[in-house]
């Protein structure tokens, strides 16, 4: 397993980048407003649909206040003996005009395959069903897509269509595999490991719980860019909430269902399980006088009923269908096939423009046919301004973006990652981010004026599990000077982290807490293993620098001193900052730093590295050769190499940098090449 080291340190800096200021000249035009769909089903006495009606036959009031109805369409699903159906297929599922309709009079169901809540033989089961439904029941009316759940990430294999050969083939593609998210209950019933005592196996169970709720969440939300009624397929082996910590977010997934017409209808793919009182090979037998008592099986049987209690709560809630204790697994879609019928789509501009969040109460009749029986969500949470979000409102927004696969770009964010290596396994990562002051709002509180800065992130290795988080909250107050100069200037956040050599994929969101505006940096990344490096010199990454500051002058930093010794970027109490957009001014001096490596010399040989500057294939710049003689202390022979360069005479445009190393004893060498910009 992947050993990896927690963050080492992190700070923010206000640097001396110009950033031209907004023109508060121009005019500035912004209107909202509120649609409000409702998906009702009308039905005879007979239970037959009433056809036919329009906006004017409906009466439709929220909270006591009547609402004038701007859309009303009437979807008519046919059942299986209509084949007379208009064939669709989509690739990628763009969002419907407000109040339009993408996919008329068709089905529309979706394959959703939680890969975190199944082992791989239920995973085996719920791909054997979702092929046996295309193959075999699948209507000309049916529009199905297909969404998985795993590593950390909701996906969308593929939109909605009737191709029955392409939803073949997506399902598939998809590979029964651990994702590493098998819960513990905790009690009598787990088995005993013999594992030295850890962290209480509780508080990974509500983690692993709320992202299954959240990813859930996030699925809603992408499929309430259509207006047509969704009925959501669940594949999970179950879903156990642990007490009250969970509740927050099932109240937030279901409400995200609700509001984008979403049914949930979960299949329990473990089947009908007939469960060993001491459990069966699957796990390991559990341990303690519960083993003896009945205990152990008691606590097996509870666990196995409220895993499936959620699964309920989820289908009730949401108008689906829940199939427990059954083998077949594609009745379960066959039910949410079965359960969408006709139905009218009514969409409204409601009089209480207010987002306070608060539950609006809906009520609908028809002004004739007094004995048709109506079927529709009672009620939706209003939305809410960010200014408004509570602590757990603002966590879950930052969690919610995260999982989404398009990034926001509301708040412009550029980051680079760097390596240095630390022995023969480790390498340190320096992460940096930037991002312009003028986008950042500052509030005054406590006769400062202030900002707050929300960061979260993770690093997935190349299998996408991921290794390492980022969550940090940057409140920084700044002083009169400071806070005017903040228009014109960069605020630049940096991290570390110790990691294995190997292929990774950062993905960072940065948030404005005072408007909520959210950036999203996602970046792929390779530290390779130098170890294995014999035709050329192994060198680090090159770091292109124009500041270097004092470590007092960092406005937040998080962890002590002594952990930034690992930094190679921090030498002498003063840290060398990384030009993330490698726009140089020639007025400044340009700094370069980078290491390279001799841990098969017996002792330190000579290296000999100079940087050159091209224009086109031609040679501007070179400097003197650079002859280092000198290494760090440890098993690598770390050989720093650091330039200082000035700028002033090279004229400004567009450069390729290039750094040589040789070695010559060894007679090898490494080169490195980027694209810089000079400026006046």
């Amino acid at each position: 397993m992947r050993r990896v080291t927690a963050t080492v340190f992190s700070s923010l800096w206000i640097l001396a980048a110009q950033q031209p200021p907004p023109d508060p000249a121009l005019p500035r035009f912004q209107s909202t407003s509120q649609l409000v769909i409702e998906v009702v089903t009308v039905n005879d006495k007979n239970g037959k649909p009433l056809e036919g009606l329009q906006a004017g036959d409906f009466t439709l009031t929220e909270d006591g206040v009547p609402q004038s109805i701007r859309i009303c369409e009437f979807q008519k699903l046919p059942g299986p003996e209509d084949a007379a159906v208009e064939p669709a297929t989509r690739t990628r599922n763009a969002p419907a005009a407000p109040g339009g309709l993408r996919y008329q009079n068709r089905r529309l169901l979706v394959l959703y395959f939680d890969m975190s809540a199944m082992p791989p033989p239920d995973q085996l089961r719920a791909f054997a069903a979702a092929r046996k439904f295309l193959t075999s029941r699948m209507t000309p009316a049916d529009l199905v897509a297909v969404m998985e759940f795993a590593g950390g990430a909701v996906k969308l294999l593929h939109d909605f269509t009737d191709d029955r050969d392409q939803l073949a083939a997506t399902l598939n593609q998809l590979v029964a595999a651990s994702q590493g998210l098998d819960e513990n209950a905790g009690d009598e019933s787990s088995p005993d490991t013999g594992s030295a005592f850890g962290q209480n196996d509780s508080e990974f169970n509500i983690f692993n719980t709320d992202r299954q709720l959240s990813a859930l969440q996030t699925a809603a939300k992408m499929l309430g860019a259509l207006n047509e009624r969704k009925s959501l397929i669940y594949f999970a082996s179950g879903l156990r909430l642990n007490g009250a910590d969970n509740r927050a977010q099932l109240r937030a997934t279901l409400n995200a269902a609700i509001r984008a017409n979403v049914a949930f209808f979960p299949l329990d793919a473990r089947g009908l399980v007939a469960q060993a009182p001491a459990g069966d090979a699957a796990q390991g037998s559990p341990g303690g006088a519960g083993l003896y008592t009945g205990g152990a099986a008691m606590a097996t049987m509870n666990n196995l009923q409220r895993s499936q209690d959620t699964l309920y709560a989820l289908a009730s809630d949401t108008g689906g269908k829940a199939l427990f204790d059954y083998n077949d697994l594609s009745m379960g879609i066959v039910q949410a096939q079965k359960a969408a019928s006709s139905y009218y789509i009514l969409g409204y501009y409601p009089a209480n423009a207010a987002l306070d969040g608060k539950f609006r109460r809906i009520k609908i009749s028809l002004r004739e046919f007094p004995s048709a029986k109506l079927d529709y969500r009672q009620g939706y949470f209003a939305g809410k301004e960010f200014a408004k979000f509570t602590a757990a409102d603002k966590e879950r927004q930052l969690e919610d973006a995260l999982m989404l696969g398009d990034p926001i770009t509301d708040l412009t964010i550029a980051m680079e990652v760097n390596y240095f290596q630390l022995n023969r396994a480790e390498y340190y990562v320096p992460v940096v981010m930037k991002i312009p002051g003028s986008e950042l709002v500052l509030a005054r509180k406590g006769g400062a004026e202030r900002t707050v800065i929300d960061f979260i992130g993770e690093i997935k290795d190349e299998y996408g599990t991921t290794i390492q988080n980022l969550r940090d909250k940057v409140n920084i107050k700044l002083s009169g000077e400071t806070a005017a100069e903040l228009a014109r200037r960069h605020i630049q956040y940096d991290t570390g982290y110790t990691l294995l050599p190997g292929a990774y994929t950062i993905k960072v969101l940065a948030r404005d807490n005072e408007t909520g505006r959210i950036g999203t940096y996602l970046s792929q990344f390779t530290i390779p293993n130098l170890n294995k490096e014999t035709q050329r010199v192994p060198i680090s990454s090159v770091v292109l620098s124009s500041q270097r500051i004092d470590l007092r002058e960092a406005l937040y930093t998080a962890g002590k001193d002594q952990a930034q010794i690992s930094n190679p970027l921090v030498q002498e109490g003063q840290k060398l900052i990384p030009s993330v957009t490698r726009v140089f001014s020639r007025s400044r001096e340009m700094y370069v730093y980078l290491q390279a490596y001799e841990p098969s010399a017996a002792s330190v040989q000579p290296l000999v590295a100079y940087v050159t500057f091209y224009r086109g294939p031609a040679k501007a710049f070179e400097t003197p050769p650079l002859t280092a003689t000198e290494a760090l202390n440890n098993r690598l022979k770390t050989v720093p190499l650091k330039f200082g360069i000035a700028l002033a005479k090279l004229p400004p445009g567009r450069y390729t940098c290039q750094v040589t190393v040789l070695d010559p004893k060894a007679r090898k060498a490494a080169f490195w090449q980027a694209p810089i910009l000079l400026a006046r």
